[in-house]
């Protein structure tokens, strides 16, 4: 399996490709099963469903890996917090004020479904193609629980200068949960998993250590203590000059790299060996052509040479034609 290879180290080539968000709007089969479920939140809590869409990508383009549909609010949803979403608008929560309303003891009764999905996908995926589990980074989760919608999460920031022994808390709660969460996702099938820190550029040096890097090892800790040899891709976007910091402190196996962030200069940054996911940009994959193919080439001519996964630095937009995607996969299929 060419995606587990790599994970372990191995340089691979052609390079495995997947894409975040690979399951999505831009495909028209997703929107009809969406259609069915009702609205988000339940397609991610009905098995069939979204096992439906995590294959649905497999089944048209042949990824070298699925990544469980589901979302990084379904835990703080888990563990007692109101979620909706707004049609055109994203998530809405109510925004947390007091820490003991949250139930963690209770998240595992509510997420069970999501744990079916895994079961479910680890006996319907093709045996070649590797199975993500995830959960967010406990950052960029508090930041949707503490301002209650996206949107630069400015009472998140404040509250992390103001009250930081709070903000503090609620990330070692949600480290905890998360530690649950995958751990149970890895018992159900998944050979790796994946934690979505999108938020963490938000914080400057300090905070970043407290809330991003320290909870993020205390997840690696805590999962390989349960699952040795678990492997773990963090993706911690937009932090800049922090990324080596990262790489080398966070206890995880592959740096996933946003589309601002050079390969040169991370491969400069982070330890000798570091394994990179990423990084096209999606806007690429919207515009196609010419404009794709030359920076899918470049991608490749750097990656050459390393154990490296290919995705973008971000995830796909509802606004992507399907042919786009079919080209980018072929232009990598067909590297020399």
């Amino acid at each position: 399996m060419k995606f587990r290879e790599v994970l372990g180290g191995h340089e691979v080539w052609p390079p495995p490709l997947w894409l975040m968000r690979q399951a999505g709007r831009y495909l028209p089969e997703y929107r009809a099963t969406r259609a069915k479920a009702g609205d988000f939140i339940s397609l991610c809590l009905n098995p069939a469903l979204a096992e439906e869409v995590t294959l649905q990508p497999i089944r048209k383009f042949g990824f070298d890996a699925a990544i469980l549909f589901s979302d990084i609010l379904i835990l703080p949803m888990a563990m007692g917090q109101g979620l909706r979403f707004a049609e055109g608008e994203g998530p809405r929560l109510p925004p947390l004020e007091d820490l003991s309303l949250l139930q963690p003891g209770k998240a595992a009764g509510v997420y069970a479904p999501v744990i079916e999905t895994v079961s479910r996908l680890s006996a319907s995926l093709p045996k070649q193609t590797g199975l993500i589990g995830f959960a967010g980074g406990p950052a960029t989760v508090a930041c949707y629980m503490l301002d209650g919608q996206g949107g630069g999460f400015p009472r998140t920031r404040q509250l992390a200068y103001e009250q930081p022994d709070f903000v503090r808390e609620l990330v070692d709660i949600l480290a905890e949960a998360s530690i649950e969460y995958l751990s149970a996702q890895v018992e159900a099938g998944a050979h790796c998993v994946m934690l979505f820190e999108s938020w963490a550029g938000l914080f400057p040096p300090a905070q970043f250590r407290e809330l991003v890097i320290r909870p993020a090892r205390r997840i690696c800790d805590g999962l390989r203590a349960l699952h040795p040899g678990l492997k773990i891709i963090g993706f911690p976007r937009l932090v800049g000059l922090m990324l080596g910091e990262y790489a080398r402190e966070s206890g995880v196996d592959v740096v996933a790299l946003d589309s601002v962030t050079g390969l040169a200069e991370a491969r400069a940054a982070c330890p000798p060996g570091t394994i990179f996911q990423g990084n096209l940009d999606p806007l690429l994959l919207k515009l196609g052509g010419e404009a794709l193919d030359e920076a899918v080439e470049a991608l490749l001519a750097q990656v050459k040479g390393h154990p490296h996964i290919l995705n973008l630095g971000h995830g796909i937009t509802p606004d992507v034609p399907e042919a786009h995607v079919a080209r980018l996969v072929e232009k990598v299929r067909a590297a020399r």
